[in-house]
């Protein structure tokens, strides 16, 4: 089995509590935040609706600059309602499972780069980039998320277990 084959489990996993908690997301509270210096509920979301899409980059791309102007797209895409984001987030999480799907283990131990305006952030192996930048980052993203719907009376769906919410 190759190392990808054997990541799409806990992807399929990730994927599943992700797309279930963004499910939850009110569009009327989209603007809020739980403080000056924090993203809103809305950019937050989104955030966490293009992760996945990060992770076909990964696969396909031998770096990412995030400084370019045409990947401003990966940075900042407004809130516009709780269906769209589940449109794109389906859609990011299907190409990038079908990338990994087919990723051999030479390319997934293949140096990858993150990088803003030509600086670079990182270097790491691909297998590296898709375990931290892209699923524990998202796992990251997914537990502020839980605090903000929390904060705002949504109720919580389980991730690893029922939640408070689903007992």
């Amino acid at each position: 089995m190759s190392f990808a084959t054997s990541l799409l489990p806990e992807f399929d996993q990730e994927m599943a509590a992700t797309r279930r908690l963004l499910e939850r997301v009110p569009e009327a509270e989209a603007a809020w935040r739980p403080h000056p210096k924090s993203s809103t509920l809305g950019e937050l979301a989104i955030h966490l609706s293009n992760l996945p899409l990060w992770g076909r980059l990964t696969v396909e791309l031998p770096e990412l600059d995030l400084g370019l102007p045409e990947n401003a797209n990966l940075v900042r895409v407004p809130f516009t309602s709780t269906l769209d984001l589940l449109e794109r987030f389906d859609r990011h999480a299907r190409e990038a499972r079908a990338a990994l799907a087919s990723a051999s283990d030479e390319a997934m131990g293949a140096p990858w780069s993150l990088r803003n305006a030509g600086r670079t952030v990182f270097t790491l192996p691909r297998a590296a980039v898709l375990r931290s930048f892209v699923m524990s980052h998202m796992i990251h993203h997914r537990g502020q998320l839980t605090v903000y719907l929390r904060l705002r009376d949504v109720p919580l769906p389980s991730t690893y277990g029922p939640s408070a919410d689903a007992r």
